[in-house]
């Protein structure tokens, strides 16, 4: 699908693959960045984006009448969820450890250790980075994991699990990457989605499953 954005270039989405788009940063979700992949029959919108009139209207253009749904991988990505949800009345999904931070939705609905999507999207509750982090993984014919706060951009064609300031629990985290190493179906070493700003990939978006490591902060 294209979509002529150049009227409003700063506030674009980004197209890397059919139906996958990744947005701007989003400066209430501390820099990070949200995910669009137009997947059947159930679309998603992976974390919150820019809510603005652009954002808007291009989700409603790649919808295409349909209801999506919207995952937050994390708290540190919910930004102005509820604002979003208000113009478009979309469902969201969250991991059950941060359902209550977000009391005002009508369309809620939680998860514990796993869940599949009407879709085939599958999703792992992963704590460390915040209580509720998890991933969300999409098999053939993406093979893209996208990550949340799990694997942070340190450099191009590096990401790496980081301790910092705002980690929830650092073990946790570490304990969270080998149980996605095993999660994962074997072999299939997915393209890396993060949900954190991209600004260190410099003009790349996706990264190899070879790109990331542990380190700390």
């Amino acid at each position: 699908m294209v979509l002529d954005s150049s009227a409003n270039s700063g506030n674009s989405p980004c197209q890397l693959q059919d139906e996958l788009w990744v947005f701007p940063k989003n400066i209430h979700s501390h820099g990070g960045q949200a995910w669009w992949l137009g997947c059947e029959p159930e679309p998603v919108l992976i974390d919150c984006p820019p809510v603005n009139d652009f954002t808007l209207e291009f989700l409603k253009h790649v919808s295409s009448g349909r209801s999506p749904l919207i995952i937050l991988t994390s708290r540190e990505a919910h930004g102005k969820v509820l604002d979003l949800q208000e113009a478009l009345d979309w469902p969201v999904l969250v991991q059950e450890q941060e359902a209550y931070l977000l009391p005002g939705l009508k369309r809620l609905s939680s998860f514990s250790n796993e869940h599949v999507t009407a879709s085939g999207l599958r999703l792992l509750w992963t704590p460390g980075p915040t209580p509720g982090s998890c991933v969300v993984y999409a098999p053939t014919p993406w093979n893209v994991l996208f990550c949340g706060r799990l694997l942070i951009p340190v450099k191009l064609n590096c990401l790496a699990a980081l301790r910092t300031r705002r980690t929830f629990h650092w073990s946790r985290q570490q304990k969270s990457l080998e149980n996605l190493c095993q999660w994962l179906p074997s072999d299939s070493r997915p393209s890396l989605a993060s949900g954190a700003s991209l600004q260190a990939l410099g003009a790349q978006k996706l990264s190899p499953w070879e790109s990331w490591d542990i380190a700390e902060n």
